[in-house]
């Protein structure tokens, strides 16, 4: 009778043993690829509660919790979004959580993009959530944002826009002398004007440096992009600038005032509010493109009215004029 009641007992307990081990390694209740959102701070316990009500794991809560303890080794849950395969076992999704890289996904902000477009692109950016603020110009730091599956879009422009937080109080103590910006919102108007007027990375501090000395003498900027900004909010002209336009009184018109706009035109890059707080120092007051991607720096007008007949000469070979 003993032997009999001992054997029961180790068929039960092998059969338990066998149900765990195969609720554990068995093959998962998916059959497609799948994902999971891992909190900061989410347990081990909660991370079992979360795949159970998701249907990724066809064991319960307690069982998961169990198992884990048993078989799961010591290793923390990392924090992140992780891809899931199908059919994947409660033990290798435990293993991915623990070892395997978080999905990486990233929304890029270029260099001098206004806030039009940089709403327009979080709101066209899949896997995000909820409806895409229109952030004030200036504010957005352009770079790249790494961002998970079911971020609202709201908090991925907050980050942006505390990026170019940051960067203002970091920048803001490196300013010279020579630099004729008097507060952080002044810097951002003008850094974004420069943005705007080169492409050429090494030509930012030149052209901070002419504009500053535009600035500091009373003269005015004549800068093209500011023109356009109340026409399209910084989207593409698509045309040249009619000559009402150069004419219009307002507040962002620099060929109609001295003096910085009302506001910036656009998100500025790190390199160029670096350099509206230091520009080159440089007695240049006027500049012009070079045919060459880039631009000749004059500092009397009679030198750049010879630099503007050479650039019209070009266009003029290549059939533009």
């Amino acid at each position: 009778m003993l032997r009999r009641l001992v054997f029961l007992v180790l068929v039960l307990v092998g059969a338990a043993a066998a149900f765990l081990a195969f609720s554990w390694w068995g093959g998962g209740p998916t059959e497609e690829e799948t994902g999971v959102i891992v909190a900061e701070g989410t347990s081990v316990a909660a991370l079992g509660e979360q795949l159970a009500e998701d249907g990724q794991i066809d064991l319960s809560p307690g069982l998961w919790r169990l198992n884990a303890r048993l078989f799961g080794g010591g290793d923390p849950i990392r924090a992140g979004e992780f891809t899931i395969p199908p059919g994947t076992s409660a033990a290798g999704i435990l293993d991915i959580v623990q070892h395997a890289r978080p999905v990486q996904r990233f929304i890029t902000i270029p260099e001098g993009m206004p806030s039009v477009l940089v709403r327009e692109r979080v709101q066209a950016t899949d896997l995000l959530v909820g409806e895409a603020p229109l952030p004030a110009e200036g504010t957005v730091l352009p770079q790249t944002y790494s961002f998970q599956r079911g971020d609202s879009r709201a908090a991925v422009i907050a980050r942006m826009q505390e990026a170019m937080s940051q960067t203002l109080e970091e920048l803001w103590p490196t300013r010279t002398e020579r630099s004729v910006v008097e507060t952080p919102a002044e810097a951002v108007i003008l850094a974004s004007i420069v943005e705007k007027e080169t492409a050429k990375p090494s030509e930012r501090r030149m052209v901070a440096g002419v504009y500053s000395n535009r600035l500091r003498i009373g003269m005015k900027l004549d800068a093209d992009p500011t023109v356009i900004y109340p026409i399209t909010k910084g989207k593409p002209l698509g045309r040249r600038i009619r000559r009402s336009e150069l004419n219009d009184v307002n507040d962002y018109n620099t060929y109609a005032m001295a003096g910085l706009p009302a506001g910036p035109i656009a998100n500025p890059g790190r390199e160029s509010i670096a350099a509206v707080l230091d520009p080159a120092e440089t007695d240049a007051l006027y500049f012009v493109a070079d045919g060459t991607g880039g631009h000749v720096f004059a500092s009397t007008l009679e030198e750049h009215n010879r630099n503007v007949a050479k650039w019209y000469e070009i266009r003029r070979r290549r059939g533009e004029m």
